[in-house]
């Protein structure tokens, strides 16, 4: 009987340099690659933008809280 065991996850590239990923540091092919991205993320590299911290400056939008 010739069974073909198929892979859980299929291979992918490496997010960092392209080579293929390895199982034990899955999505990256090294120990380096990985410390490279959890390095962006620790340094503020990657950012989710947000709403401006700025106030509302439009025409009855509150502005600067004086009243005239």
């Amino acid at each position: 009987m010739s069974a073909s065991i198929t892979p859980l996850r299929q291979k992918r590239k490496c997010p960092e340099c392209g080579r293929p990923s390895s199982q034990a540091d899955f999505p990256f092919c090294s120990p380096r690659c990985k410390a490279v991205d959890l390095n962006r993320w620790l340094s503020g590299g990657y950012v989710i933008p947000g709403p401006a911290d700025e106030p509302d400056a439009s025409p009855g939008g509150g502005g600067s809280g004086e009243e005239r």
